[in-house]
């Protein structure tokens, strides 16, 4: 089957968290023997971003971490529709242009012989809808939801038995525990200060429980604020800058623990959601405390794939507890590596997906298969 992806980057994961799901399951796609196609545009804002703080460079650890992945990047339409002409399932991310989202649809809509999906992973439709709203799917096969929640939405917006629930997961392939353990210390926190969506989240259950706790605490990201910088070193916190998504399993594994801190609409609006953070740590080994985060679909066992914290006091007896017990350590790394194993991975995504394409469109996957 030939596979067509847009996504607004898999070059760049710089404040770009999709990058990180997608290039792991669009690499189980090939495995599978699926001729896969991922399409960005020439200049995406991630990529601009990432290229203007660290250069050229900055694309090595994706490129080193995933030879099976071509990105071909495009600037014309001519080039759109010469890429989707032989193509049996195109997916658009919700990360693009109102006006290439429009496009595909028409020309589905107007014989295009592929299956074309719309693919949903940000909180938009509850918190600001009429960006969603804006994009016109009148041509779309289905809806690809990376949560209940989110798809629950699409429901109530006529999608019905058209939307599918697509969760995160973890790649595997990348993201496991060291091949060798070496000594571990302190706290690692990956992930980016954002759009003050957790500002005081990442207080409460990161910097003040750290600091309590006395670990050292090495924090990963970008879009920091001098203010939040400033917040930081006043907790002792060393903050590390950009870190490659690829290089992230060897950060984890030179730390005792980390901490998932959802954003707020993912606490609130759209519960059940993780960051796909929780999925790569626990792929990789690292016990992990979280902030309160309501698993509607139960995709985890909290208590047994990982520890939560209520509060900062809370958090900081968790984080203490850690640092003294290296059996409960020992348990909740082998829970976490058995949850993701058994349905987490991007093969399992990969798999549910050919599901849906078949449910979709029983011919073309018959003919593909």
């Amino acid at each position: 089957m030939k596979i067509v992806y847009f996504s607004h980057s898999l070059l760049s994961c710089w404040n770009h968290g999709n990058a990180h799901f997608l290039r792991g399951v669009l690499r189980e796609l090939v495995h599978a023997g699926h001729d896969v196609l991922p399409l960005e545009p020439t200049s995406s804002w991630s990529l601009a971003n990432l290229l203007a703080d660290h250069g050229e460079a900055a694309l090595r650890p994706f490129r080193a971490a995933y030879p099976e992945l071509k990105p071909a990047r495009w600037s014309f339409i001519d080039e759109i529709e010469a890429a989707v002409s032989d193509a049996d399932l195109v997916i658009v991310h919700e990360w693009n242009d109102p006006e290439l989202v429009a496009m595909l649809g028409r020309m589905r809509a107007h014989g295009g012989r592929f299956l074309l999906l719309f693919h949903d992973t940000h909180h938009r439709a509850v918190s600001d809808p009429g960006a969603i709203r804006a994009f016109d799917l009148s041509g779309y096969d289905g809806v690809l939801a990376f949560g209940e929640a989110l798809a629950a939405v699409y429901r109530r917006w006529g999608w019905g038995n058209r939307v599918f629930v697509w969760h995160e997961a973890a790649d595997v392939r990348r993201f496991h525990p060291p091949l060798q353990e070496t000594a571990r210390e302190g706290l690692v926190w990956i992930g980016n200060w954002g759009d003050g969506e957790r500002s005081r989240e990442i207080e409460e259950f990161l910097l003040k429980p750290a600091a309590d706790a006395g670990l050292p605490l090495d924090i990963y990201g970008v879009r920091y604020p001098q203010a939040a910088l400033e917040r930081l070193r006043g907790y002792g916190a060393r903050y590390r800058g950009w870190l490659a998504n690829a290089q992230a399993p060897e950060v984890f594994a030179k730390h005792i623990a980390t901490v998932h801190v959802p954003r707020r609409f993912y606490a609130s609006a759209l519960p059940g959601i993780p960051t796909i953070r929780v999925f790569e740590a626990l792929a990789c080994g690292i016990p992990l405390v979280s902030a309160p985060w309501e698993d509607s679909e139960h995709l985890f066992a909290p208590g047994e794939d990982y520890l939560v914290a209520r509060d900062a006091a809370e958090c900081a007896a968790r984080l203490t507890q850690l640092q003294a017990d290296p059996d409960l350590r020992h348990r909740l790394k082998a829970r976490g590596l058995e949850t993701i194993a058994s349905r987490h991975t991007c093969e399992h995504r990969a798999s549910e997906l050919m599901a849906i394409v078949a449910r979709l469109s029983p011919k073309l996957e018959e003919s593909a298969a």
